[in-house]
């Protein structure tokens, strides 16, 4: 049963007392008359959220951040990888005890390149716990009613009490397509020439 089907039967019941009122039928009241607060609070408190926006928007922005992060943390640890075998390969040409020195070296930067995989194991953990959110968000949007998805306007976020220098510079990297492209940025520097 949907919690707005309980409110209405909260209000239908407390609407439904008349007459003689014992102080339990008072209880009793009171209780109901709290719950239908409490139901009417949890609505306006969880449209306030925006759970529709956390669903299509914060997730797949997430999610599309972390993509991005194993892509890159792949690419990276391939470079790694091939100038490695790059160093080994001058290390034979060198011989005796610079091959040694070389091989140490790399064999060390062989050994520190496992944080690719853990990093990627993680990265898993957090999207799964991601799809979790957003599965339970789904529910709740189901029992609660699809209003609750476009419902009241989210307080503004708490700002900072002095922001950062430049603050709206520092956007980070942008994800594939996101960005503006080379020719945007060629006619952007022409525009100031």
């Amino acid at each position: 049963m949907p919690l707005s089907a309980i409110g209405s039967i909260v209000c239908s019941i407390l609407g439904s007392i008349q007459g003689d009122v014992s102080a339990h039928d008072l209880r009793i009241y009171g209780e109901l008359e709290a719950l239908a607060q409490y139901i009417a609070r949890a609505k306006h408190e969880i449209s306030t959220i925006r759970c529709d926006d956390i669903r299509t928007k914060h997730i797949p922005v997430a999610s599309g951040e972390l993509d991005a992060i194993s892509s890159h943390l792949e690419e990276a640890t391939g470079v790694i990888l091939d100038a490695c075998e790059q160093l080994e390969a001058v290390g034979r040409d060198l011989g005796g005890d610079a091959e040694a020195r070389i091989a140490g070296v790399v064999t060390r930067v062989y050994e520190a390149c496992s944080f690719q995989d853990i990093t990627g194991q993680r990265i898993a953990k957090v999207i799964q716990t991601l799809k979790t959110i957003e599965a339970r968000i789904d529910r709740l949007l189901a029992l609660l009613g699809a209003e609750l998805a476009t419902g009241a306007e989210a307080p503004p976020p708490k700002q900072p009490d002095r922001p950062a220098p430049d603050a709206s510079l520092l956007n980070g990297p942008q994800l594939a397509g996101a960005g503006n492209s080379q020719a945007e940025i060629d006619a952007l520097l022409a525009a100031f020439g």
